[in-house]
């Protein structure tokens, strides 16, 4: 997730400043540990992930409507390392039989993708229309997963706003999104909620937030100008909790609306995925103990403390202040207790120190948690480093949020929808399906899972991120993920990496 010139942005996306990866990399500890497809539950969910705008292209046919990603990378090409977008992407528009077959080869059975609002609702408001061929394509989509007995794991928001409601009021800056959003997800509900049994509101809001209304690195771009002098606009002390605010009864409401007219007959259940580090304290000292509890508040409590209890952490109020929105009576109870299933991203972990200075002139929302992160502690850094420059492999911090998540926030049931290392700026098919150090990762991650579900933590799944290399947003094409390698300079042809091979082993 992009580096920037704030010290700040060692939290988050995607970064343009990349480590070479190789096998010297990988650590020999953890191989001989017996781990298999039996090593988990019967009904233990093996998936992989993707989302709407990094896959499918075909950005102007059938109907779609720009989003307000077209138009950051069109308008703002500086701002993507190698000045890519998602015109074309991965093709899977047209290619998603081929893709399924590859997930069949694998071995995987769920598949979570994303939903284009701007592809079904072209201009953002249901009173504009409903785009049939965009029914259609999800439609087919749908059926030939189930085909192929994968299940569906649809997320109604992965960051890709119509530009529309983005020009007309300021997107999630606004009330009226919540009338629309609710409009867009009952469409979904009942164009394809006959055929899905787990459904995500948003991906994860906080990276949402912090890219496009605090740094301005992702769409829509928003910031304050001391920030970044190329924003359109933007208060980075008091957009991201608005954003956040409305972003949260968005998903609410979704939540009434489904558990009140639809999951009665369609049977589904549905929750939201939201993201966090782990974080590890700089010292032992009160202080930093301290610090690392507010760093997770911050990023994680922000969003799952008031699903869970029906208000932001205490903090967050202490902290913020008056520029943190506050719930209604009736929006608390609305909140409360809005998800059958959580969503958790896990990348890295950092260690937090505590960070007593404040510059009171220019707030934002990472100084706001008075914490200072790092990747190193006294010289030494908490793990192996990847291809994202401030991402270092720490399965112990997966286990640890797992637990953690079980005792603060009652237990939920928990699907990992992301988790991935990558590998940067490869140029051949050797070096893009020599992958390694991603094979390890995974080994030593769903050991982290293996062991959180023995220490009591609901977990259901695990889908790695990604299945295919793809737009890694800020970072264009220049981060691979995938367990899957995509030849952008020979017609977008896919050849399976050595971490797909071991899934398919696995998972026999």
């Amino acid at each position: 997730m992009e580096l920037h010139h704030y010290l700040v942005l060692l939290l988050v996306i995607i970064s343009c400043a990349v480590l070479s990866v190789s096998a010297e990399n990988v650590p020999s500890t953890h191989i001989s540990t017996p781990l298999n497809r039996t090593s988990f539950p019967s009904d233990f969910v093996f998936g992989a992930a993707s989302s709407a705008y990094q896959y499918e292209g075909a950005a102007k046919e059938d109907g779609r409507g720009p989003s307000i990603w077209d138009n950051f990378t069109h308008k703002y090409p500086g701002k993507i390392v190698d000045r890519s977008n998602g015109d074309i992407a991965n093709d899977f528009y047209h290619r998603y039989k081929d893709d399924i077959k590859l997930m069949e080869f694998i071995g995987i059975n769920a598949f979570r993708f994303s939903i284009s609002w701007s592809r079904i609702l072209p201009y953002g408001t249901l009173s504009k229309g409903v785009n049939k061929e965009g029914i259609s394509f999800y439609n087919n989509l749908i059926n030939e997963l189930l085909s192929k007995g994968l299940q569906p794991f649809p997320t109604i928001y992965h960051w890709d706003l119509p530009q529309a409601l983005q020009d007309k009021y300021g997107g999630f800056l606004s009330p009226l999104i919540l009338d629309d959003f609710r409009d867009f997800a009952e469409v979904c509900f009942k164009e394809f909620g006959d055929r899905v049994k787990h459904w995500a509101t948003m991906n994860e809001p906080y990276i949402f937030i912090l890219g496009g209304y605090n740094l301005g690195i992702m769409a829509p771009g928003r910031c304050s100008s001391w920030m970044n002098n190329d924003c359109p606009g933007g208060n980075s002390a008091i957009e991201p909790y608005i954003a956040g605010h409305f972003m949260l009864l968005c998903h609410a409401q979704t939540v009434k609306l489904y558990r009140e007219k639809y999951k009665p007959f369609q049977n589904g259940q549905i929750g939201i995925v939201l993201v966090s580090h782990w974080f590890v304290p700089y010292s032992r000292r009160p202080a930093d103990l301290k610090a690392a509890q507010r760093a997770l508040d911050f990023m994680y409590g922000w969003f799952l403390n008031p699903l869970t209890y029906g208000d932001y952490p205490k903090i967050m109020h202490a902290l913020v202040g008056k520029r943190l929105p506050k719930f209604t009576h009736e929006e608390a109870e609305l909140v409360k207790g809005s998800y059958d299933f959580l969503g958790l991203n896990y990348y890295t972990s950092f260690y937090a120190a505590n960070l007593p200075a404040i510059n009171t002139v220019n707030i934002s929302m990472l100084s706001d948690s008075k914490t200072n992160l790092s990747s190193d502690r006294n010289g030494k850094f908490i793990g192996n480093p990847t291809g994202f420059s401030m991402f270092y492999v720490y399965p112990r911090g997966l286990k640890d949020l797992l637990i953690y998540t079980k005792r603060k926030y009652k237990n939920p049931t928990i699907y990992i929808t992301e988790c991935g290392i990558s590998y940067a700026n490869i140029t051949t098919i050797k070096q893009g399906t020599d992958d390694p150090q991603r094979v390890d990762f995974y080994r030593r991650h769903l050991l982290a899972v293996k062991q959180a579900i023995t220490d009591g933590v609901d977990v259901k799944g695990f889908f790695p991120w990604s299945l295919l290399d793809n737009f890694e947003w800020a970072s264009g094409y220049t981060q691979n993920f995938g367990l899957i390698y995509v030849d952008r300079a020979h017609k977008l042809k896919r050849y399976f990496k050595k971490s797909a091979l071991w899934f398919k082993k696995f998972l026999q």
